[in-house]
């Protein structure tokens, strides 16, 4: 099955839905993708995500936590304004607007999937026993996703 949902590369971010959820993404339509401070991740969005890529929106820290949408890499990654930002929760001494440590890049909804997808599912699945977030010691909020799993996930979603 080849999805209608094409583009170079996949990937999976993570949000608690308490603090940024799918429908605070459908509310806004677009969001900045702020506080990643994990270094891989960051060189995730930084030198791999382009726009134009699909993205599963996971819910994490929830009862269950799971892939509740998709999004569209909107804008590539620049410099996370918020690491320098004395007032903000994800203020960084160690980065400036001068040498910036921290990435994000821009999001659009595309869609809330029909059906959420439990993280159980993605593990009952024995197509995904591959997949970065169905592995217990993967805890990145960024991750790749291939366009196999990405496909997985869509039709488990009720979205193919």
């Amino acid at each position: 099955m080849k999805t209608k949902l094409s583009a170079s590369q996949y990937w999976l971010v993570k949000s608690e839905p308490s603090v940024y959820s799918i429908d605070d993404l459908k509310k806004d339509k677009v969001t900045y993708w702020d506080g990643v401070r994990n270094f891989q991740a960051r060189n995730f969005m930084r030198d791999r995500m382009k726009k134009g890529d699909w993205v599963l929106f996971y819910h994490s820290n929830a009862e269950p936590p799971g892939v509740a949408g998709i999004a569209k890499v909107h804008k590539e990654g620049y410099p996370d304004f918020t690491s320098w930002d004395k007032k903000d929760k994800h203020f960084d001494p160690k980065s400036s607007e001068q040498k910036p440590l921290w990435f994000m890049a821009d999001l659009e909804f595309y869609s809330k999937f029909k059906q959420f997808v439990p993280l159980e599912a993605l593990k009952a699945n024995a197509k995904l026993k591959d997949m970065m977030v169905v592995k217990p010691a993967v805890r990145l909020s960024v991750q790749p996703v291939s366009q196999e799993h990405f496909e997985a996930v869509l039709k488990m979603g009720g979205q193919s």
